[in-house]
């Protein structure tokens, strides 16, 4: 098989099953690991693909529309659940925290601690699940509600703005060390808003978002306090964000 054969059959993995593995390819092809991670290194570059550390995943458009809420919150991959985890374990009894609409902010809520703290949040579905916790206080932002039950318009911007967070737990569809990104500029302003109003941001970036810039940049990666990610995540884009002096862990499946 010539190489460029080989680069489409990559791809059509890619398309298949939303990501390869290097192990695997080089088992598929016949061919050492380090000549199928040239092979993936050359279709980088090309923008066919984005490396991970392990193999790869295809490249993000920096306007990919969200997912509809049947599969954002449909349950989620392990190594998600495992940075909601993780993330959930962080928060204190008498806590104010801010809870996004993303499907990592969604896998938070089976881990939750029990104790009494209040959440915020912009997510109908989000609120919905915890209105019958009687230790949690909900607080559900106003403003105009979109088709996936979320709310982040101005009405909503402002609204946010009343208020003092002691942890904010953001997402985005890009996070890098150039800052943490999103498809619209709307939910960016919300999202900085949310920073601006807390005390202590903590990111959930799953490895297929890490090192990814998005459409609309909603903050400074600098912003961020602590960045929680999973072994998959690529060392160089992890270290990019280290080097800006945030804080990264590693949720891991396991644990």
């Amino acid at each position: 098989m010539f190489s460029d054969e080989r680069r489409d059959k990559i791809l059509e993995l890619l398309d298949k099953d939303g990501r390869v593995l290097a192990k695997e390819l080089a088992d598929l092809f016949e061919l050492s690991i380090d000549s199928i991670r040239r092979d993936l290194s050359i279709m980088e570059e090309k923008g066919l693909l984005k490396r991970t550390h392990g193999g790869a995943i295809p490249a993000a458009k920096v306007r990919n529309a969200p997912l509809p809420p049947s599969l954002r919150y449909q349950g989620g991959a392990p190594h998600q659940h495992a940075i909601s985890k993780m993330a959930a374990s962080l928060i204190q009894e008498k806590d104010t925290v801010f809870i996004g609409s993303a499907g990592i902010h969604y896998g938070m809520l089976p881990f939750l601690p029990n104790v009494s703290f209040t959440v915020v949040t912009n997510s109908i579905r989000i609120a919905d699940a915890l209105k019958e916790k009687e230790a949690i206080d909900v607080y559900l932002i106003g403003g105009k509600v979109k088709n996936s039950g979320n709310i982040t318009d101005t009405l909503a911007n402002e609204f946010l703005r009343q208020f003092t967070i002691d942890l904010c737990f953001i997402a985005g569809g890009g996070i890098s060390k150039n800052g943490v990104s999103t498809a619209t500029p709307e939910v960016a302003s919300f999202s900085r808003a949310a920073v601006e109003v807390s005390r202590r941001t903590i990111c959930l970036a799953p490895h297929e978002k890490l090192g990814v810039d998005f459409f609309a940049k909603a903050g400074p990666i600098t912003d961020i306090d602590l960045l929680i990610t999973d072994e998959e995540s690529s060392i160089e884009a992890v270290e990019g964000i280290e080097s800006k002096g945030v804080k990264v862990v590693i949720a891991k499946i396991n644990e």
